[in-house]
């Protein structure tokens, strides 16, 4: 009966230790991935809510704050100026999170007729 040598079980233990380091830092890679893009999506739903609540105002003015109590990190920031078309104002809604390292940014044109 012939078994395998410890050469053979050392280098098969190699392999498998690559595959599954290999496994692990793709599966890693791909939550965070998703982290990110659930992240994204939130701050512009969130964003795009906000801008469309201050857009029923008949004059919006530059504000800021943030979507506490549901979303306490995530912060917002509206600019408004006028745009190249004389009738038209250009509304910038800008979303932070992450202690302000990460931000998204929406920009909305509203009549001022």
């Amino acid at each position: 009966m012939r078994g395998f040598t410890l050469l053979e079980v050392m280098i098969a233990l190699a392999i498998m230790a690559g595959v599954i380091l290999t496994l692990i830092s793709t599966f890693n890679n791909q939550l965070n991935r998703i982290t990110q893009n659930r992240e994204e999506t939130v701050a512009a739903l969130l964003g795009r809510e906000k801008l469309e609540e201050l857009e029923l105002q008949k004059d919006p003015k530059p504000a800021e704050g943030s979507f506490a109590p549901a979303n306490p990190d995530l912060h917002w920031k509206l600019e408004s100026e006028p745009s190249y078309v004389p009738i038209v104002k250009r509304l910038t809604m800008t979303v932070s999170w992450d202690g302000g390292k990460r931000q998204l940014t929406l920009v909305h044109y509203v009549p001022t007729i």
